[in-house]
């Protein structure tokens, strides 16, 4: 190999890993800000006052209106940098699949599904911020009578465990990949983060059950 091909291979290189430091980053900050969303959310279930005061809070403080279009701007550059690495032509992805259920593997069926659910929480995610950010301020009963319109309980329905999936297995592989965990603790992680999981989900749905039920 000639010496410009070793210095273009290694600015490559050097390009890829920063990509992938800026995916990791920007993958783990939308981890902690959907925990604190589904805490600030769910406080309904304590009372509508309690969520009123604490969206009164970032209100005032205007986190809301400052922190909302920053939280859109990180969720569209993880996607692009997650993008890089997700086969978009049909014969790439049947090549995936066909590998995926030959392989048998955890962790290979864990990126299917985080892929496949990114595709889709992008649409969802965009409609669902676009619809908050343009009817500020954050309301119990402004969110209530969203969900009781019928189609956004559907809607919600689907993207709750889309995104809960894609956080959970996304805290998963950032663990595993930056080695946050080890190899013989890999098993007991992963069955501690799919009860996070399941717990979150389980919240989120008593959560739009309060929704529909809130007068």
């Amino acid at each position: 190999m000639s010496t410009n091909s070793r210095t273009i291979a290694g600015r490559s290189a050097r390009w890829d890993g920063l990509f992938d430091f800026m995916q990791m980053a920007s993958g783990a900050g939308l981890i902690l800000f959907m925990w604190c969303h589904m805490i600030l959310v769910s406080s309904v279930l304590i009372g509508p006052g309690v969520m009123n005061a604490i969206a009164e809070f970032f209100e005032a403080t205007g986190m809301a209106q400052v922190g909302g279009p920053l939280i859109f701007l990180v969720f569209l550059v993880h996607f692009f940098l997650a993008a890089r690495k997700v086969p978009f032509r049909f014969e790439a992805q049947k090549t995936i699949w066909s590998h995926a259920r030959m392989m048998r593997h955890g962790d290979t069926w864990m990126w299917v599904i985080q892929a496949v659910s990114a595709m889709i929480i992008l649409l969802m995610g965009a409609i669902h911020m676009w619809v908050v950010l343009t009817d500020l301020p954050i309301t119990a009963a402004k969110s209530a009578a969203r969900i009781q319109s019928g189609f956004w309980f559907v809607f919600y329905l689907i993207l709750l465990p889309l995104v809960e999936l894609h956080v959970g297995i996304g805290f998963y592989r950032i663990a595993v990949k930056w080695g946050f965990i080890k190899d013989d603790s890999r098993s007991m992680f992963k069955k501690k983060e799919n009860i996070l999981t399941v717990g979150f989900i389980t919240i989120g749905l008593l959560t739009l059950l309060r929704f529909m039920f809130l007068n």
